[in-house]
């Protein structure tokens, strides 16, 4: 018997080999029979093979995705019910539109999913000039619409158009675009191939929307931006600067503006002053109080009859706080949480620097403005006014992640470790042998090449 096998002659397993413990199913009688520090090691072991499958990211961003969109939809009828009745509408009027928009952003979170990578690279610059012109038109008295002491919107009578909403997508894929071909050149170790016209451009972007007066679209952009920067790899002394810049620019910006400074001195506000400032942010941090650990039950909440405003936008985490109390909130966080962990994995398992800085932008864009709503809503930040993605109301809103969600989708696909996963998915998928079993087999007319003839010795 040679050494290292045994007696059914199978090799003995490498010393850096995983132990099949650690691999083993939970319903085997070995998993039940086995500790429960063993118990651990496997289920650990088995968790840690599965995010480390290639098409993880994928389906992590497809479920969080889809999971969000439901569970923002049935909140959205449940806590825009009162309002709409209140302005003498149907009950599912905020409801019925959110689902057309959903609808609609499923429809172009499939197309952007199947586009090849190159032609995402090509609509880069019509979407940037069609956003910066839209953004033109919205500052033009007349054509311009103005909601909550906001010019953000155009107005094309029987819906609504946000282009700012639609900048962040045109950054994202712009940003990307134009660093991934300044590295192929070899140019970005110098400070103005760095800058100019990721900057300049970033900048105009911000003017376009500040004229607006949307502070927190803008916000958003800025830490967009950053991401882009950082992922670039530029120095620690151009974020420190550009960060003081941006402090400066925002302190001038809420000081110049009084209801600015007063949502800024609403945070971690208890109790409401005489002059019956930070109404909102007080209530938003009731609705999370009433709510409890298993929330009052879906429609049962009070706060959405009259008391917390915008409790189907701005604050419907608040509103989820209150029905679906701390498991509902968790929910949410969790799932945002899965998105974000699967963005940074589709960016650092990529070598295409395009992919790379546009999925960690996009990563950076869904996880800054969900953190911005939630703090908002936790009163841990001031209210900036922007919505929940994926969760809350507003068409706008809803569409233009959907894209960036489709994006995502597009570059986890194009991995090369995706790429042979779904190829040998595709190949031995359970369709394709039922349909080869059903159709026949294609008959050929060629008759086989004759063999050579034999060599009599």
């Amino acid at each position: 018997m040679a050494g290292g096998q045994g007696k059914t002659g199978t090799a003995a397993p490498e010393r850096g080999a995983a132990s099949p413990l650690k691999l083993i199913s939970a319903t085997t009688t070995t998993f039940k029979s086995a500790g429960p520090v063993t118990r651990l090691r496997a289920f650990r072991a088995r968790a840690r093979y599965t995010l480390d499958r290639p098409l993880t990211p994928y389906y992590l961003i497809l479920g969080a995705v889809l999971l969000l969109v439901v569970l923002g939809l049935v909140m959205v009828f449940s806590s825009s019910q009162i309002l709409a009745m209140g302005q003498h509408r149907s009950p599912q009027f905020y409801f019925r539109k959110q689902l057309v928009a959903a609808l609609l952003g499923a429809a172009l979170l499939v197309t952007l999913a199947w586009l090849p990578i190159a032609v995402l690279r090509v609509i880069v610059y019509p979407l940037l000039i069609a956003v910066i012109g839209a953004l033109v038109l919205v500052a033009v008295p007349g054509i311009g619409m103005e909601i909550n002491g906001n010019r953000n919107w155009l107005n094309f009578g029987f819906f609504q158009v946000q282009p700012s909403e639609f900048a962040k997508l045109a950054l994202l894929l712009w940003g990307a675009d134009l660093l991934a071909r300044k590295q192929k050149t070899g140019t970005l170790d110098q400070w103005k191939h760095l800058l100019v016209p990721l900057v300049p451009g970033a900048l105009l972007l911000l003017m376009l929307i500040m004229l607006g007066g949307d502070m927190g679209t803008s916000m958003i952009l800025v830490a967009m931006l950053f991401g882009l920067l950082w992922m670039v790899g530029a120095p620690m002394r151009l974020f420190v600067a550009t960060l003081g810049v941006a402090v400066v620019a925002c302190t001038a910006l809420v000081v110049t503006v009084p209801h600015r400074a007063e949502r800024l001195s609403c945070i971690g506000v208890t109790k409401l002053d005489p002059a019956g400032n930070c109404f909102q942010a007080l209530h938003g941090v009731y609705s999370f109080a009433l709510g409890g650990g298993f929330g009052s039950g879906l429609g049962a909440g009070i706060e959405k009859w009259g008391q917390l405003p915008e409790a189907h936008t701005d604050f419907i985490f608040a509103a989820t706080g209150e029905e679906l109390g701390l498991v509902g909130t968790l929910s949410v966080l969790g799932l945002f949480a899965a998105l974000g962990y699967a963005g940074i994995r589709v960016a650092i398992s990529t070598k295409d620097p395009f992919v790379r800085y546009a999925a960690g932008a996009a990563t950076t864009w869904i996880m800054a403005q969900a953190m911005v709503n939630l703090g908002s809503a936790l009163g841990l930040l001031p209210i900036a006014g922007v919505p929940l993605p994926l969760f809350s109301y507003g068409g706008s809103a809803m569409l233009s992640a959907m894209c960036a969600i489709g994006v995502l989708l597009s570059f986890a696909r194009s991995t090369p470790g995706a790429k042979a996963a779904l190829a040998a998915r595709s190949k031995n998928s359970r369709f394709r042998t039922r349909l080869a079993r059903v159709l026949p087999r294609r008959r050929t007319t060629a008759r086989p090449a004759p063999r050579p003839a034999r060599r009599e010795r």
